[in-house]
């Protein structure tokens, strides 16, 4: 039942505010004979404020709905403890999927006079405002969605092959795919170097078991990266200075 202490005469406020609005609206009052029926209206309000919280706290005995001609929505009930103010929220649209109002801010709404024509300017000044542009946004999210974040890229796999002074291949897998390409192209895993060698005792052989590797690797994806060892820096060595030229000796009579 409606609580007896609630003043607020909702039934009356309600039609005059709406023939105070701009645009064309029209008024529809609904009374509660019971606590839960104030929840299937008060489930659409688009807010996460002062409405939804007083529908969340207080037993509301009575609301409003104002419609626009084209389909906008304003829930309105009496404030609970202040007697002389109303709040005023916006009503989500309805027909768009979950996925439109992802990222949209809710126009949160408003406590407002009760003098209808206070209300109204107050309403048109900065709660439909945020309204209209909040449903704006929800139709273009669901004309233009989103397309789903796709994984990211994962790097190719690649092979290194590094070249030794002494004509030695060694090359290091990553996949136990790559090393068994490689050892059926004639490396041999060498545990000391934790690499698949390759000697370079006979250097035709080791040309065509790289070019065999290289193109069944190449058939699996994978790639391959040929480098040769960093040179040893020079030893350092101590600038000698060139010898001077001797002076000529004089005698002294």
């Amino acid at each position: 039942m409606p609580d007896p202490a609630d003043m607020h005469d909702l039934e009356s406020f309600a039609p005059v505010l709406a023939g105070e609005l701009p645009g064309r609206w029209t008024s529809a009052y609904h009374r509660h004979a019971e606590y839960a029926d104030q929840f299937p209206l008060a489930e659409e309000v688009w807010d996460m404020n002062l409405v939804s919280g007083a529908v969340a706290a207080y037993v509301l005995g009575h609301d409003a709905v104002l419609t626009r001609d084209d389909g906008a929505r304003l829930y309105i009930t009496g404030r609970p403890g202040h007697p002389e103010e109303y709040l005023v929220g916006a009503m989500a649209p309805s027909g768009f999927e979950p996925d439109a109002f992802r990222g949209v801010r809710e126009p949160d709404g408003i406590a407002v006079p009760d003098d209808p024509f206070r209300a109204a300017h107050e309403i048109a000044s900065d709660l439909l405002p945020r309204y209209d542009q909040a449903v704006a946004q929800v139709r273009y999210n669901a004309a233009y969605p989103q397309p789903p974040a796709s994984a990211p890229v994962p790097e190719p796999e690649r092979v290194v092959m590094t070249w030794f002074g002494d004509g030695m291949l060694a090359a290091k897998p990553d996949s136990s795919q790559a090393a068994t390409v490689l050892h059926e192209a004639g490396f041999v895993y060498d545990p000391r170097e934790q690499a698949f060698v390759l000697s370079g005792d006979d250097t035709a052989l080791q040309a065509r078991a790289v070019r065999a590797a290289g193109a069944q690797l190449a058939a699996h994806g994978i790639g391959v990266i040929l480098r040769h060892p960093p040179s040893r820096p020079a030893l350092e060595t101590t600038a000698v200075p060139p010898p001077q030229p001797a002076k000529p000796s004089t005698r002294t009579r």
